[in-house]
């Protein structure tokens, strides 16, 4: 008489298959919440070092860490400093995200006089720049904070107007972007609290002219600007 076959448990199989499925998945997750996150340069706001269709890593360690999918800090164990690039939540709509150039920093007072910049009465320098970067209709400066030098760029030569005045709330930071009459930052929606700052721009791993006609957050393959792969965002 021929015995009947033992039952086979399928619950360690689901475990396991359950398991391997979720288990990239958390770690993808994880990677992007506590390390490096991508993110695509949207706009012309930080041109000439930033350029619209560059994909950038961000640090999203640098400073610290959030809590999950949420604002505040867990720890934080630096801080923000002036003339670093950063991603942060934009102040008027925390779900969009911006990036800038930390210009301000809690209790700074800042003067801003057609894009040049004065901090605690003290100027940063410009000097011409004649890189590859120039383009007609644009002046090219390097600016130098002190600390920090990158290039900036103007349309405009004069230095004429009235200057603008921000002071700097404690927990807050006021940023700009290199594209100085061509970015809306801190001069018109004011200041980033510090639970908005999400990370520190690191490097460009890939970038473009243009995107497939179909997939618009695809690079084409035909526009790749070969000459920003891999470069240090300054």
């Amino acid at each position: 008489m021929t015995e009947p076959t033992p039952t086979r448990s399928l619950k360690g199989t689901w475990n396991q298959a359950i398991l391997t499925f979720l288990f990239p998945i958390l770690l993808v997750l994880s990677v992007r919440w506590a390390l490096v996150e991508p993110f695509v340069i949207p706009s012309g706001s930080m041109i000439p070092n930033l350029l619209i269709h560059d994909h950038i890593l961000v640090q999203k360690a640098a400073y610290g860490l959030h809590v999950p999918f949420g604002n505040p800090w867990i720890f934080q164990w630096s801080q923000p400093q002036r003339g670093e690039v950063i991603v942060f939540k934009y102040p008027e709509n925390p779900d969009v995200y911006y990036i800038k150039r930390l210009i301000g920093l809690p209790g700074d007072k800042v003067d801003v006089q057609n894009g040049r910049i004065t901090i605690n009465g003290k100027k940063f320098t410009l000097t011409p720049y004649e890189g590859p970067s120039s383009e007609v209709g644009f002046n090219y400066y390097t600016e130098n904070n002190g600390a920090k030098s990158y290039v900036v760029r103007f349309i405009s030569e004069e230095v004429g107007g009235e200057s603008q005045s921000y002071t700097v709330p404690e927990g807050h930071f006021f940023f700009m972007g290199d594209n100085r009459d061509q970015s809306s930052d801190s001069r018109y929606w004011g200041f980033v609290k510090n639970d908005y700052i999400v990370g520190k721009a690191w490097v460009i791993w890939l970038s473009c002219h243009s995107t497939l006609p179909t997939m618009t957050f695809v690079c084409n393959p035909s526009e790749i600007r070969f000459d920003r792969l891999f470069k240090k965002v300054q």
